[in-house]
């Protein structure tokens, strides 16, 4: 999968991570973006659509839908963290809502095009998949159930040549993160490492040094095995009685 000539969608476009994807996939020849956002969005280069797209709204999503006639790849990077400690349901609702369904619906509803064109699926998340921090307790629940949710969409739409990438991101240097006095990535960094891991395939991108650190142990791990061997199990003809 490379970037140049595709057409694109990043979630979440107007800050971050996100605002630095649209600049990256541009600057690899990227021939679509839509940046996707809450808020109106303007860009000045022409390559660039903007689309009216909150992730937990089912008519924007149909909407975004109609107004995007071809996709290579989906980046559901549009994410939410707050500081809580679990005390109050609501909170994690909240980041449910945004992190883990509203991923789920803007896949859902992109697919077809994803299976027309053999694409492929980004999920930008956290290290905090792997072990919560305590801080972000419900956002360290909804990033382990995204990242199940990509390890299951990997399994089940291979058959249809549509490749599902995991982001696992370490501490960068957002809004989301601002208030942690800890060494930080910053987010044109981890953008180019996005693509870098598309590119090369990566079923698990780990953007930054701190998500680095992880990425051998992960991959040769039981884990990432067990994962493998639970996908195999999708071909196995079923024995009947």
């Amino acid at each position: 999968m490379t970037i140049a000539d595709n057409q694109i969608l990043v979630t979440g476009a107007n800050r971050g991570i996100g605002r630095a994807l649209v600049e990256e996939a541009l600057n690899r020849g990227a021939r679509r973006v839509y940046a996707a956002t809450r808020q109106p969005l303007t860009h000045p280069d022409g390559r660039v659509t903007t689309l009216r797209l909150d992730v937990t709204d089912a008519a924007q999503i149909r909407a975004a839908v109609n107004d995007v006639d071809s996709l290579d790849i989906l980046i559901n990077n549009a994410g939410l963290a707050l500081y809580d400690d679990l005390s109050d349901p609501v909170a994690l609702e909240r980041q449910l809502a945004v992190n883990l369904f509203g991923t789920y619906r803007v896949t859902h509803a992109f697919l077809p095009l994803l299976t027309r064109s053999r694409g492929a699926i980004v999920n930008v998340g956290s290290v905090t998949a792997f072990a919560p921090l305590p801080l972000i307790p419900a956002y360290s629940i909804s990033q382990a159930a995204a990242f199940s949710l990509s390890q299951s969409l990997r399994a089940l739409l291979a058959g249809q040549g549509v490749k599902v990438h995991a982001v696992l991101a370490g501490p960068v240097d957002t809004e989301m993160s601002q208030a942690l006095d800890i060494p930080e990535a910053c987010p044109e960094t981890v953008a180019q490492a996005i693509f870098d891991g598309v590119q090369n395939e990566e079923e698990e991108v780990f953007p930054d040094l701190m998500s680095q650190s992880m990425a051998q142990s992960w991959r040769s791990g039981a884990a990432k095995a067990l994962e493998g061997q639970f996908a195999a199990l999708l071909d196995v003809e079923p024995v009947l009685p």
